[in-house]
């Protein structure tokens, strides 16, 4: 199986929510759509976050953007004005699971994948 990034498939837009991140991704095309859907469970998110994200992680479908949101309470260190952490407003959150690792199933191309 070919691995891929997810920023092959999707772009992102991080921020933050109180003491959470809030990360968008949205897929490029329908056939990746359905592959987020598929590959990122709230499970597979915590784990990839899994130094900074304390507590538990919330996913929200957008079908209609082709975008999945997750909420990833505890991970900002008390929040923007609070925290110490360099990144207090999860800004960067969404470039870091941009680069999770994805297996590509062998029924799908990559140039379905992609705009």
């Amino acid at each position: 199986m070919t691995r891929i990034h997810l920023e092959d498939i999707a772009h992102a837009r991080s921020g933050d929510k109180g003491d959470g991140s809030n990360v968008g991704i949205v897929a490029y095309t329908e056939a990746g759509y359905r592959l987020l859907l598929r590959e990122l469970s709230p499970e597979r998110v915590k784990q990839h976050f899994a130094g900074i994200c304390f507590g538990s992680v919330d996913r929200f479908e957008v079908p209609n953007l082709k975008a999945l949101n997750f909420i990833l309470h505890d991970s900002l260190g008390g929040g923007g004005s609070e925290s110490v952490k360099t990144d207090a407003q999860g800004k960067t959150h969404g470039q870091a699971l941009l680069r999770m690792e994805l297996e590509l199933p062998a029924d799908i191309q990559l140039a379905d994948l992609k705009p």
